[in-house]
């Protein structure tokens, strides 16, 4: 399983860098917004597809839906990244999106694992991480020069 999770999440890793592209050329051709809605339509039904593939039944929709509220910010989190990338990939390019989107993933993720928030396991900063953090904040303000 954790090999599936790494392949999983590098695959992800690609198709971010392709989403923020084609975001950021969808949003240039029918607005920000629009193709923000019309993506999210797209996922949400990619998602049922999914759900009735893996599962055989739509339950998973009422067991997500009577989870505490404050979970249900995830897809919030979701949408803020994807109309986020929308707007800036074209203005900044891809790599300077990219770059600032890791950097802000890194930074959150390090205060997630040190403080153990959402009740997950905590994970002490110690200097190598703090130093990748750095690096990458660097790198992506570096990438911001066209």
């Amino acid at each position: 399983m954790t090999a599936l999770a790494v392949v999983l999440v590098a695959a992800g890793g690609v198709g971010g860098a392709i989403q923020a592209a084609l975001m950021g050329r969808w949003g240039e051709r029918v607005g920000t917004l629009e193709a923000f809605a019309f993506a999210s339509l797209l996922t949400a039904l990619i998602g049922l597809a999914v759900l009735l593939l893996g599962r055989g039944s739509l339950g998973g929709y009422a067991d997500a839906a009577r989870q505490p509220v404050w979970l249900w910010t995830a897809a919030a989190m979701s949408a803020l990244i994807v109309l986020g990338i929308t707007f800036a990939a074209p203005r900044i390019g891809t790599t300077a999106t990219i770059g600032i989107v890791v950097a802000g993933n890194l930074a959150m993720a390090a205060v997630v694992d040190r403080f153990g928030l959402f009740g997950l396991e905590k994970i002490a900063f110690h200097w190598e991480r703090l130093l990748g953090i750095a690096l990458l904040a660097v790198g992506a303000a570096l990438s911001l020069r066209k």
